[in-house]
């Protein structure tokens, strides 16, 4: 036998004098050459290179390492994933162009001069997509609404026994997502109004999928739910309320996933990442925390409240913007693990909306609507008592339009506010008997109001279509997070405005 290691044959990997020297040549680590799919053209191997190999490993047998090293070969990598995506994207635009002339082909230079035309306003609108999705651009929707009539007022799409405390839009706004006090999470069409219930597994069924044990008095899980949030791609949707749990669930079959233990206290926001994974929860034990919904994993923790955290937002950037009852909204960067601190001066405040990345607008409790810039700490502009009661001096109660409200304080405050994402178009929600519309015209001009939308009960959550043709409002007859008031006369359901633009 022969004890010289220079002498023996070696792996592949060795040279050809057959030294132990590594080649940087072979590995993938030093190659210029770019990874490829699997299933792609190979470079062909003579049969001299495959019977040397096959003598190199098994003494000039066949190879049996030829279907290993076909699995081997590396999948799709993320760059050239997203690469496939923007090449479908634009196919996509370029084809939907050419419908929309509805001509027939051409040959020559016409033909050449339209496909150019056509890339052209196909790069036009993509930028544009782009710009307001950043932020960047705000589009021009306040002053294109026209007044709506009195016969075209909100119309009840869903019902629901109790209070409804959450609303949420799919990214295409076909779908929306309602839920209840009493634990009812509906699925419903938005053109049709048919809707599909959500079922609660049993407590067994909840253990295995993550949930912990009810703490306190508590003898099972309760089902009121507090808030939701859909995922930008439509595939989760994501539930919490008063068992301290997030709950994650499957759009498509409308089944339970996954529950998220980990709060102290009732989860009473929930938000997603614009175009990620990644799921914000804020609850009454002052923090904030962060989750990945594809990996099933906790993250990390935000804390910086000193009071319940009411309402969070958040966009495409790794900013969370959260508010809370110490009379303080705080702007989380994740990323740079640090926060921005904003103070209201008199009141607590409710709730809070992204406009775009440098302006934000909040509604407190005295019945204000406020709004922000990054650049101060204050508020650059505030519209004092947006929803106004009326007093009737004869009995000393406060009215609506002739109703009487059993807890009329909270009937003003400001419990919602939404924003139609890219754009200066608002709207607030109380429960004094109406909707507002506002128009948002930035820092230095203010908030400018537009209409009322008669709407009976308290506005709990509001949703604007993407492109601001509806708008979706989540109302009951108690307040979403309380029960310090009662209207008898709401419907418990969510309803929906259609707005006409010009």
């Amino acid at each position: 036998m022969n004890k010289n290691p220079r002498k023996r044959g070696g792996p592949p990997g060795r040279n050809k004098r057959g030294g132990s020297k590594f080649s940087m040549n072979r590995d993938p680590f030093f190659s210029n050459n770019k990874r490829r799919k699997k299933g792609e053209d190979e470079d062909i191997e003579s049969e001299e290179e495959e019977e040397l190999d096959g003598g190199m490993l098994n003494g000039g047998g066949e190879s049996g390492e030829d279907e290993e090293d076909e699995e081997l070969i590396p999948e799709e990598t993320a760059e050239e994933k997203r690469q496939r995506i923007a090449k479908a994207v634009v196919e996509n635009l370029r084809a939907r162009e050419k419908e929309l002339e509805g001509e027939e082909d051409e040959e020559g230079d016409r033909e050449f001069e339209k496909e150019g035309e056509r890339d052209s306003s196909v790069a036009k609108k993509l930028m544009q997509q782009q710009l307001e999705e950043s932020g960047r651009l705000r589009r021009a929707i306040a002053s294109r609404v026209q007044k709506p009539e009195s016969v075209d007022g909100f119309e009840v799409l869903v019902k629901h026994r109790q209070s409804v405390t959450a609303v949420c839009l799919s990214d295409d706004d076909s779908k929306g997502f309602s839920a209840s006090k009493d634990g009812t999470i509906l699925h419903w069409d938005v053109d049709s109004g048919k809707a599909e219930k959500y079922q609660w597994p049993n407590d067994e069924i909840l253990r295995s999928h993550g949930a912990k044990n009810p703490e306190g008095r508590a003898t099972k899980h309760s089902r009121n739910v507090l808030a939701l949030a859909v995922s930008t791609d439509g595939r989760y949707l994501a539930s919490g309320g008063l068992d301290r749990h997030v709950h994650l669930w499957d759009t498509r079959t409308r089944e339970h996933i996954q529950a998220f233990p980990g709060h102290k206290g009732p989860v009473s926001c929930l938000t997603f990442r614009k175009g990620s994974s990644e799921l914000f929860s804020g609850s009454y034990d002052r923090s904030i925390k962060i989750w990945n919904v594809e990996d099933r994993a906790y993250m990390n923790t935000l804390f910086g409240h000193q009071s319940e955290v009411l309402t969070i937002d958040c966009l495409w950037q790794e900013r969370v913007l959260a508010v809370g009852r110490d009379r303080s909204m705080q702007l989380f960067k994740v990323h740079d693990e640090s926060r921005l601190i904003f103070r209201s001066s008199t009141s607590s405040l409710e709730c809070c909306c992204f406009i775009d990345n440098s302006e934000f607008v909040s509604g407190s409790d005295d019945g204000n609507i406020e709004l922000w810039s990054v650049q101060k700490k204050k508020p650059v502009y505030i519209v004092k008592n947006a929803h106004t009661l009326s007093t009737d001096v004869n009995n000393g109660e406060l009215k609506d339009n002739g109703r009487n409200y059993n807890g009329h304080i909270a009937s003003s405050w400001v419990s919602s506010i939404g924003v139609c994402r890219g754009s200066d178009l608002a709207a607030s929600g109380a429960g004094n008997g109406s909707v507002r519309l506002w128009a948002v015209e930035g820092a230095g001009k203010g908030i400018r109001p537009l209409y009322d939308l008669p709407l009976t009960g308290f506005v709990n959550s509001l949703a604007f279509a993407k492109s601001g043709k509806f708008l979706l409002a989540g109302v009951g007859q108690e307040p979403r997070l309380g029960r310090w008031g009662h209207n008898s006369a709401a419907r418990n359901g969510v309803a929906i405005q259609q707005l006409k633009l010009l």
